[in-house]
């Protein structure tokens, strides 16, 4: 793989997802870690699985602009909803799962649905987690 062209950098500090914070080197990001009440948590900050949702919907979102404008689509609106969970793996520890709901308006289904294939080619979250988490992918003409 090339060299990178950006590297995010943040630290977690305290006592991590269990009330502890998260903070970029710039400072643009600072949050406050807690367990989600799910979990039996106070559900009083974010936690990964959140931080890994919003990056993956913004990523995914930016590949699926990306693709239709390559392909010289015009979509009038979209959207996409990523849900990440998390569950005890039965040899220990926990695994992840993930579901993308991509909305699109402007195009029919097949369009909307080579669309959300190709951003999900083209997207490092999609890249990174392919054959490592179950996922699944949905295409909706709103």
């Amino acid at each position: 793989m090339a060299d990178s062209i950006y590297t995010a950098v943040a630290t977690s500090t305290g006592d991590g997802r269990r009330g502890g914070q998260v903070v970029s080197d710039d400072g643009v990001l600072d949050l406050k870690l807690a367990i989600p009440t799910a979990m039996g948590g106070s559900g009083e900050g974010t936690n990964p699985e959140q931080m890994f949702a919003a990056g993956w919907a913004a990523c995914f979102h930016s590949a699926l602009k990306s693709v239709a404008a390559a392909h010289k689509v015009q979509i009038n609106d979209s959207a996409v909803v990523a849900e990440v969970g998390i569950a005890p793996l039965d040899g220990g520890g926990y695994g992840l799962s993930a579901a993308l709901h991509v909305e699109v308006s402007g195009v029919d289904q097949e369009t909307a649905d080579k669309l959300v294939e190709g951003a999900h080619a083209m997207c490092p979250y999609s890249n990174a987690t392919r054959g490592n988490i179950p996922v699944t992918v949905d295409t909706t003409i709103a």
